[in-house]
């Protein structure tokens, strides 16, 4: 399947500090799973930033749906950002909007009449399992319902690629398979996905799923078509 993200020698710094990210190097398949591993600080959340267009590189080249998006105008960013949906680790619900509305919110700032809405709000309500809690405000959903209520606001535009930050990281076991089940359900449906996650014990419950290991914002064990620069730290 076609490549959508190539990343070229990337690096990322922060103001004048060391680099956060560097020469990373990969490519993402279209409608595959991929899990981005590494410990807490190895530079996932960057990684995802850059992904969905809310950072740009210090340098190297970034493609995107065979873009380049380092040198592509903002006025062209949100358009292009829809593209894309995010789940977000700390959800980043609109605390006064109920969960109907919160999930309606991409549509809305699309454009979409009121009319159009409410039936695809319905079906995200009832897949991701919050049909009867339509009207509760984020403050009165447990950390699960909020994390699910984030993932049916991500999808709702069908995005073509998916970008979940530590989404498993606030809720249970039981409750993280289930999330897990959502990501692999909208796989099915040939969204690209990448989950970021410090979880090993989530590896391997997705069937084909492909790995990229973060380690001091360096990339490390590329599996498929994952490449990267050798560890120069080796002998």
């Amino acid at each position: 399947m076609a490549n959508i993200v190539q990343f070229e020698n990337v690096g990322l710094r922060y103001g004048s500090g060391q680099e956060t990210l560097s020469d990373v190097s990969f490519t993402l398949g279209g409608g595959a799973f991929y899990f981005l591993t590494g410990a807490s600080g190895a530079g996932k959340t960057s990684l995802l930033k850059l992904l969905y267009l809310a950072q740009r590189p210090s340098r190297g080249v970034i493609r995107l749906f065979g873009e380049d998006a380092v040198m592509m105008p903002r006025t062209r960013l949100p358009g292009f950002r829809r593209r894309i949906g995010v789940v977000f680790q700390d959800f980043r619900l609109v605390p006064h909007l109920s969960a109907a509305d919160n999930i309606a919110l991409p549509l809305r700032v699309a454009g979409m009449p009121d009319a159009d809405i409410r039936q695809p709000v319905r079906e995200m309500l009832a897949w991701v399992g919050l049909a009867e809690r339509a009207d509760a405000r984020p403050a009165t959903l447990s950390g699960g319902e909020q994390q699910r209520v984030a993932i049916a606001r991500a999808v709702i535009t069908r995005p073509e690629m998916l970008v979940a930050d530590e989404p498993t990281g606030n809720v249970d076991p039981e409750m993280a398979d289930r999330l897990l089940h959502l990501f692999d359900s909208l796989n099915k449906l040939g969204t690209t996905v990448v989950v970021a996650t410090h979880d090993f014990q989530l590896l391997g419950r997705i069937p084909g799923a492909q790995m990229m290991r973060l380690d001091k914002g360096r990339l490390l064990d590329p599996t498929g078509a994952l490449r990267y620069p050798p560890d120069r730290n080796r002998a």
